[in-house]
């Protein structure tokens, strides 16, 4: 597995991480020996970027990941989110100085470590200054809990503020052949200003790979069910993308998935895809994505194919779009 290097001077870490979320929380079907077993096929596939959150679960996917993780802590980095604060209506976004230490410390003891290796905001508190989130986060790398900061889904402006108070080794956004909104100004300032992109969901949750033909496939809990671009008439409609991205994957003689990871990966070192799966013949397929030359003629022809904006619906329900920093 090759390496990148998150920002200046950040993490190095493989060329493609593990999104651990769907193992706890979100698409049901948890089945936790099946999530050791994908860790521990991870590490020998070389991986050693792993992405977890306060809210996966809550709580338990952090539990999760520092189990999992507690043998090989030292070969390995961790980076986990704060911000969603549950309450009794549901959750909040919350960016303030004391929540990000009640979060941070609370994070540390699940996952059984004295240090995270990257920390995200996981979204914007349109109540708090952004500069005052980071300033408190800059405290915690001070303190020696926290080795580098990141952000979450925001905006150009945001990141250029939040940079100015300390350095950002990453910004993890969804970016994929189906969502393409990073390259509407977030990837040109994060090149700008020496920041990686983190790709969450490159396989449009699942949905590149093939594997979906009816939201009868994913299971009743999932709530990817409540998501736009899985809703009747959406949903086939973006049926049409995938079997573009099946066929452009015959002629390379690849899964879809690979397909779609590797065009990701191709496009710029600065950018590491977080694939999450808890089943290990998923992972190694995934993995496979890295083994996949795309050369400049293929680029082309997967923009021809597969253009900007041809997903149907948007990426997420409503309230959860309005917490997008843009």
């Amino acid at each position: 597995m090759k390496k990148r290097t998150l920002g200046k001077g950040g993490p190095v870490v493989s060329e493609i991480g593990l999104g651990c979320m769907g193992m706890s929380a979100f698409y049901g079907g948890r089945d936790e020996a099946k999530a050791l077993e994908t860790f521990v096929r991870a590490r020998e596939l070389g991986i050693t970027f792993f992405d977890t959150s306060d809210i996966y679960g809550p709580y338990t996917n952090e539990e999760l990941v520092g189990r999992a993780l507690r043998e090989c802590r030292d070969e390995v980095v961790i980076a986990t989110k704060f911000g969603f604060e549950p309450t009794d209506s549901g959750r909040r976004v919350n960016g303030t100085p004391e929540y990000v230490r009640k979060a941070c410390e609370a994070s540390l003891r699940r996952l059984g470590i004295k240090t995270i290796d990257l920390y995200y905001l996981h979204r914007l508190d349109p109540a708090t200054p952004i500069e005052t989130t980071v300033r408190a986060m800059a405290e915690l790398v001070r303190e020696g809990k926290v080795r580098h900061l990141g952000l979450s889904e925001v905006g150009p402006a945001t990141l250029r503020r939040a940079q100015a108070v300390h350095p950002i080794a990453a910004v993890q956004s969804e970016y994929s052949l189906w969502t393409r909104d990073p390259e509407d100004g977030l990837l040109r300032t994060c090149r700008e200003l020496g920041v990686s992109l983190v790709a969450y969901s490159p396989l449009g949750r699942g949905f590149l790979t093939g594997r979906f033909q009816s939201v009868q496939d994913l299971p009743l809990e999932d709530t990817r069910r409540n998501h736009p671009r899985f809703q009747e008439g959406n949903f086939e409609k973006n049926l049409g993308l995938v079997q573009k991205i099946q066929e452009l994957a015959r002629e390379k003689q690849c899964s879809p998935a690979q397909l779609a990871l590797a065009w990701v990966l191709h496009q710029g070192e600065d950018i590491v895809p977080i694939p999450g799966t808890k089943h290990s013949n998923y992972l190694e397929d995934n993995v496979g994505a890295t083994n996949v030359p795309l050369s400049t003629e293929d680029l082309s022809r997967i923009a021809a194919s597969v253009p900007r904006n041809m997903a149907a619906g948007e990426r997420y329900p409503p309230q959860m779009m309005g917490m997008i920093d843009r």
